[in-house]
């Protein structure tokens, strides 16, 4: 099992890069919340932060690694992921809407991986109904600690897939 740790500042206006630690303490990748202009920036800080919402993970050098972006069409949202080792592109959609905190489905249109959403518990990433990694994410008053667990089974690897999507959902939710 592979295990990532890290400190998200709790500030959801945060542009900061962060480190991610791999489990001997070095520096894997980084996390960042990007705008792609100023004016969405601007915009962004009227609605709450939580419209105009990305998440880049890149390598140590800075190379791209996966990003995750919002979208929202017609009153629905979802999330679109850009996996830059693979090529693969992602829809990440929410799955139950009436719940109050709904599953997400994530899909690169031919395998389908399920992420129950846990507010105090650890977020399971499932592929057939078989745990691949778990997310989590504690407060603590100016930052949150944040675990990220792959299983050895996992088809995917690299933690820039798990972290990506675990951001956006942190941070934007619904």
């Amino acid at each position: 099992m592979k295990i990532y740790t890290y400190k998200q500042p709790a500030a959801i206006e945060s542009t900061e890069s962060v480190a991610i630690l791999n489990e001997a303490g070095e520096v894997s990748s980084t996390v960042q919340r990007v705008y792609s202009n100023g004016l969405k920036k601007a915009f962004d800080r009227t609605m709450d932060y939580r419209y105009f919402v990305r998440f880049d993970v890149s390598d140590i050098a800075g190379q791209a690694l996966f990003t995750c972006k919002k979208m929202s069409r017609r009153g629905r949202v979802h999330f679109r992921g850009k996996d830059f080792v693979t090529g693969k592109e992602y829809m990440i959609a929410y799955d139950g809407w009436q719940i109050m905190i709904p599953d997400l489905i994530i899909t690169d249109g031919v395998q389908k991986i399920n992420l129950n959403k846990e507010m105090e518990d650890w977020s399971v990433f499932s592929l057939d109904d078989q745990p691949i990694a778990r997310w989590q994410a504690v407060f603590c008053e100016t930052h949150f600690e944040i675990t990220l667990q792959i299983e050895d089974n996992s088809p995917i690897q690299h933690e820039a897939f798990f972290i990506a999507i675990g951001q956006a959902v942190l941070f934007v939710g619904a």
